[in-house]
């Protein structure tokens, strides 16, 4: 890939770029369906008067000189993406629109999974360098659904598991239904909370493949069981999720907590907004977010509606549930 610069003398006056792609394909991709992706770049970037139009061979890129560049940014992300097969969507459109507005970093890194991990938006990228980082021993990952916060702490625990910084990788979460009874469920506690599981079995398949994920768990070094399994228990050597954090009790989280041994790390993730623990108890993510903030090893990073990167109705839809004081 290589762009065409044609600026005008003045820096304020707008400017003209041609990012050229040389393959056809290639090129109707990154356009989408009836030139849609262009279209979001000129909405969401209108504040630059950006003008995008397909080309034989590029794309013309007419617009204020910042307005250009970010879109050349963007271009230049959706066709990494397509090279590695990737299908362009709406969201794959606004997330590299966030990380082409954001200030030039580096951004921690996993390594061995079979799929690449990239941020998406820039409170991703901040969250990615906590869990990359092997001296963060305690990190909460708090956020909306949809913010990444349990996959990619997921992605960091199959990494060090993979790469040989960890023995072990271990997955929990409390055994609490949203509106729903597991007791009304056959079989033992195990077998009914594994369904509620499945979101980490999917991202353990995604990142490290089916048969890999078996092997490992046959030799004991994946294991994904309710809360109430770790009690009494010392997590050595191991990279521990607490998943669903806010439903655990106070009680339950303490327990949790205090389970981290030597040559461990343990990542908390929860929304605080969605605590579905019968009775109003108190969750014990909130209580431990407030008596922990000051306490040195402990790290907090708090993902917002920006960073969700399902559906762009669902960061509205957060949204329009906080300003009616729903979470």
């Amino acid at each position: 890939m290589s762009v065409k610069r044609r600026s005008s003398a003045s820096p304020e006056a707008p400017i003209s770029r041609i990012y050229e792609v040389r393959n056809a394909e290639t090129l109707r991709d990154l356009c989408g369906p009836h030139h849609r992706h262009l279209q979001l770049l000129e909405t969401r970037l209108k504040e630059f008067g950006l003008r995008a139009e397909s080309q034989g061979g590029g794309v013309l890129l007419v617009g204020m000189a910042e307005g250009v560049s970010i879109a050349e940014a963007v271009l230049a992300e959706l066709e990494r993406r397509l090279r590695t097969g990737m299908d362009i969507t709406d969201m794959d459109v606004d997330g590299a629109l966030e990380a082409a507005q954001t200030p030039a970093q580096s951004f921690g890194t996993f390594r061995g999974l079979k799929k690449p991990v990239t941020p998406q938006t820039r409170g991703q990228s901040r969250y990615i360098d906590l869990l990359a980082h092997p001296d963060n021993a305690m990190i909460f990952g708090v956020g909306p659904a949809g913010t990444g916060k349990t996959f990619l702490a997921v992605a960091a625990g199959v990494s060090e598991l993979l790469t040989g910084a960890r023995q072990r990788l271990i997955v929990t979460r409390p055994a609490v239904e949203a509106g729903e009874k597991l007791g009304f469920l056959p079989g033992t506690l195990e077998e009914k909370v594994d369904p509620y599981m499945l979101p980490i079995w999917d991202s353990l398949r995604e990142l490290m493949g089916q048969e890999q994920m078996e092997r490992r768990m046959a030799r004991g070094e994946i294991e994904v069981a309710p809360l109430a399994f770790m009690r009494g228990r010392t997590l050595k050597n191991a990279f521990v999720i607490v998943d669903e954090a806010q439903n655990t009790t106070i009680p339950q989280m303490k327990m949790v907590l205090t389970r981290l041994g030597r040559d461990s790390r343990m990542v908390i993730t929860g929304d605080p907004g969605q605590v579905d623990l019968p009775g109003h108890q108190p969750s014990g993510m909130k209580h431990a977010l407030q008596i922990l903030a000051d306490i040195e090893g402990v790290n907090v990073h708090t993902l917002t509606a920006a960073d969700v990167v399902r559906h762009g109705l669902v960061s509205r839809i957060i949204d329009a549930y906080a300003a009616a004081g729903e979470g």
